[in-house]
């Protein structure tokens, strides 16, 4: 995407980041929106971010914290405003758009719902979390420490892997009765 003083230009991606977000329908993280948007269309993360704040200012999307995350979703005067202003967007845009948003919504969705990480405590010491978010809720987190960097890097590969295997034997260990 190029990025000139071209007023369209400037109105016609934010209109898109409403457009998107419209049809996200509910509540989502910043890097889902980044991830997703990137994915749809071509545009340069500082216009992107740019256009977030603009579209904050107007009140058009809103913008709080869950779980030290930024979230972001459409107001009202969002929706009236795409309403008023989508027939700025190329019909071909738009088509474009909605044929890749449900496939990459998913994808970006299964992307950031598992993750891992491991941050070194010492120099032969590390600390694990491995988590589970659905619908920006952590239905699962759990930390662990490993006592080497290749035992932590294991642990996250594992994790990121095969969570959806994992999860549930390590739920039903915790609730196990039997001793």
């Amino acid at each position: 995407m190029k990025l000139n003083s071209d007023e369209q230009t400037l109105a016609e991606s934010k209109i898109l980041l409403l457009y998107i977000l419209k049809k996200v329908a509910k509540p989502i993280s910043h890097n889902e929106l980044l991830e997703l948007v990137l994915s749809i269309v071509d545009m340069n993360y500082f216009y992107f971010e740019q256009f977030l704040l603009d579209l904050l200012e107007d009140n058009y999307i809103i913008k709080y914290q869950s779980e030290n995350v930024d979230i972001y979703e459409i107001t009202d005067e969002g929706k009236n405003a795409i309403e008023l202003t989508i027939d700025i967007v190329p019909g071909i845009l738009k088509l474009q758009i909605d044929s890749k948003f449900k496939e990459n919504l998913e994808t970006v969705k299964d992307k950031f719902s598992i993750s891992a990480e491991y941050t070194p405590l010492t120099e032969k010491s590390f600390a694990v979390r491995c988590k589970i978010v659905e619908n920006n809720v952590t239905i699962f987190d759990l930390q662990a420490h490993a006592g080497s960097k290749s035992q932590a890097k294991k642990i996250v590969e594992n994790w990121n892997t095969n969570a959806t295997e994992i999860y549930p034997k390590v739920l039903e260990l915790l609730i196990n009765e039997e001793k």
